[in-house]
C-alpha cells in the first residue's frame, strides 16, 4: 500500500481499521472524557473506543483536525518529490500548506478547553481525557514543545499534560497496538 498524505481528506476506516480500533479500545486504560477530530477516520475510532469503555458522548472539536497539507493531499511521497523536488528533504512546504503556528495555536486551545471540560464533568480530582486526533497535529505540537518526535504509527500517540495555568507539556510516545498499516481506505479517488 502506498502511503498518501491525507490532510483533510475525510476517509472512512476499512474493516481492518475498525478491528484495530477495537483492539486499541481493549488495550487502553481508563479515562473520563473523550474528544475527537471530525474526520471519519478519527471520529469512528473514538466512537468505537467510547462504546467499549462506556464513556461519552464523543465530543467533536474541529480544532483537532489534521494538518491541511494543501496541494499534497492525496499524493504519495514519490509524487511530491517529483512535483516539488527537494521540498521534503529541506522541510519546505508549498503554498496552501497550513503553518505550524496555526496548528499549534488551534490544538493548544483545543487541549486546554477539553481539559477544562473534562475537569468540570469529572468526579475525580485528576481526570483523564482521551483525544483522538492525527499524527500531523501530534508531531507539530510535540515539536513546538521541544519534545523528541519519532514517526507515529497508526493508533500511536503520546501523553500531553495540561497544567492548571494552561501550560502544556508533552509526555511519552505510546503505541497502543504496535506498528500497523492499512487502517483506512486508499485515497486513489482524491
Amino acid at each position: 500500500m502506498q502511503e498518501r498524505w491525507q490532510g483533510h481528506a475525510d476517509i472512512e476506516l476499512t474493516e481492518a481499521g475498525i478491528n484495530q480500533a477495537r483492539l486499541a479500545a481493549e488495550r487502553l486504560g481508563t479515562f473520563d472524557y473523550i474528544a475527537s477530530s471530525q474526520l471519519q477516520r478519527a471520529l469512528h475510532t473514538a466512537q468505537i473506543i467510547a462504546e467499549t469503555h462506556g464513556v461519552g458522548p464523543v465530543v467533536v472539536d474541529e480544532r483537532l483536525l489534521e494538518s491541511d497539507v494543501g496541494p499534497w493531499q492525496g499524493l504519495t511521497r514519490h509524487q511530491i518529490e517529483a512535483q516539488w523536488p527537494g521540498y521534503l528533504n529541506d522541510r519546505r512546504k508549498p503554498d496552501g500548506f497550513e503553518s505550524d503556528e496555526s496548528i499549534v495555536a488551534r490544538s493548544t486551545a483545543a487541549f486546554c478547553d477539553i481539559a477544562a471540560s473534562c475537569v468540570a464533568s469529572a468526579s475525580e480530582s485528576m481526570p483523564t481525557a482521551l483525544i483522538v486526533s492525527h499524527s500531523g497535529v501530534i508531531r507539530t505540537l510535540r515539536h513546538a514543545l521541544g519534545a523528541h518526535n519519532p514517526k507515529l504509527h497508526n493508533l500511536g500517540g503520546c501523553w500531553f499534560f495540561v497544567h492548571r495555568n494552561n501550560r502544556i507539556t508533552a509526555g511519552e510516545i505510546v503505541s497502543v497496538i504496535g506498528d500497523v498499516s492499512g487502517d483506512i481506505a486508499p485515497t486513489d479517488s482524491l
